[in-house]
C-alpha cells in the first residue's frame, strides 16, 4: 500500500477498510483510486466495493487469500493490445475467467495549472502508447509510472510547473489537478477488455453466446500447430484471439493463449478441444463466461 503516493493513501486505506467489511462484494483492480480499472469495476457492478491494488499480483493475491471476492485486470487495448500478461498471471494465481467487460478509454491531459506550459507527461505506459500521436505533435515527452491515476496524483503532490500526467478525468477531480486537453487518445474507439477473476469457475448459462479462454503448448514437432488448429476448423468452432509465447530460456516449444466462442459442453467444442488436446503437451482451460459483445459478425 505505501508504493502508493502519499495523497493517494488516505483514499486506498478507506476503501481497503471498507472492503474488509464485506470482502465478498469488493474487486480487486490494480492501481490508485481513478485509475481506469477502478471505473471498469465500478461499471461492471455499481454496487460493489471496490480494492484498490498498487500491482497486478498483489489484486489476484487478494482474491486468494479472501480480501476480495473477484479481480478485474484488463487484458487487452483496441489501440495498443495486450495490457497484462494474463496468460503468465493466472496460471500461477490460480483462478478463473468468469466474465468479461469493455469499457471505452478516454484519457485528460491534467496539469496543476491550466496555462502550464507541458513538456512531460506521466502515465501508464499503455496509455502513453494510446495518445503517442497526441505527444509527439505537443512535443511532450512521455514518462511512465505504475499507473494513470498514481500519475496524477504523484504531479499533484509535486512542484514541477511543466508536469503533467494522462489520465481518466475523474482522477483530475479526485487529485485537485485541472485539465489541458481532454480525449487525447490516438483514435476514437480506444476500447479496453477487461476480464473477471474469482476463486470457482462458472458454468455460463445456456441462453446466450459464450467464449472459452484456454492456454495450450502444442508438440515440437512440425506443423503441430497447424494441425492442433484443425479441430477449430472442422467443427465451425470460431476462434478469435491466438496469442504465442515463451516460458523460460528453452524455446523448445511454443505456448499460445487463445479464446474461442463456445464453451465445454458444446459439442463442436469438445471435440475441437480432444483434437487439441491430442497435439499438444499440455491444455489448460482458464475459464468459460458470457460475452460481453458479439465477437463473430453478421454476413
Amino acid at each position: 500500500m505505501n508504493s502508493f503516493p502519499q495523497n493517494a493513501l488516505g483514499m486506498v486505506q478507506k476503501m481497503t477498510e471498507t472492503a474488509a467489511e464485506a470482502p465478498a462484494q469488493a474487486i480487486a483492480f490494480q492501481g490508485a483510486p481513478g485509475a481506469n480499472s477502478h471505473l471498469a469495476a465500478m461499471e461492471y457492478a455499481p454496487d460493489c466495493l471496490t480494492l484498490p491494488c498498487f500491482s497486478f499480483e498483489d489484486a489476484l493475491d487478494a482474491v486468494k487469500t479472501g480480501a476480495a471476492g473477484s479481480a478485474i485486470i484488463p487484458i487487452e487495448n483496441s489501440l495498443h493490445g495486450r495490457v497484462a500478461d494474463i496468460h503468465f498471471l493466472l496460471p500461477e494465481s490460480g483462478l478463473h475467467i468468469v466474465a468479461e467487460h469493455f469499457m471505452r478509454i478516454r484519457h485528460c491531459l491534467m496539469a496543476k495549472s491550466a496555462d502550464a506550459k507541458i513538456k512531460t507527461a506521466m502515465s501508464h505506459p499503455q496509455a502513453l502508447g494510446q495518445c503517442r500521436h497526441y505527444l509527439r505533435a505537443h512535443d511532450i515527452i512521455p514518462v511512465a509510472y505504475a499507473d494513470t491515476a498514481a500519475a496524477a496524483a504523484y504531479v499533484a503532490q509535486h512542484d514541477d510547473p511543466h508536469a503533467a500526467a494522462i489520465a481518466p478525468p475523474l482522477a483530475a477531480q479526485i487529485y485537485g489537478l485541472q485539465p489541458i486537453a481532454n480525449a487525447i487518445e490516438d483514435e476514437d474507439h480506444n476500447m479496453t477488455r477487461f476480464v473477471l477473476l474469482a476463486p470457482e469457475a462458472t458454468v455460463p448459462e445456456a441462453n446466450g453466446p459464450t467464449m472459452t479462454t484456454f492456454i495450450f503448448e502444442v508438440k515440437n514437432v512440425p506443423a503441430a500447430l497447424y494441425k492442433a488448429m484443425g479441430g477449430f476448423a472442422t467443427n465451425g468452432v470460431n476462434m478469435t484471439k491466438l496469442e504465442s509465447y515463451q516460458e523460460g530460456s528453452s524455446f523448445s516449444a511454443s505456448k499460445f493463449y487463445a479464446d474461442i466462442e463456445g464453451a465445454p459442453g458444446d459439442p463442436a467444442v469438445d471435440r475441437a478441444l480432444e483434437e487439441l488436446d491430442f497435439h499438444c503437451n499440455s491444455v489448460r482451460l482458464l475459464g468459460s463466461y458470457r460475452q460481453a459483445r458479439p465477437r463473430t459478425m453478421a454476413g
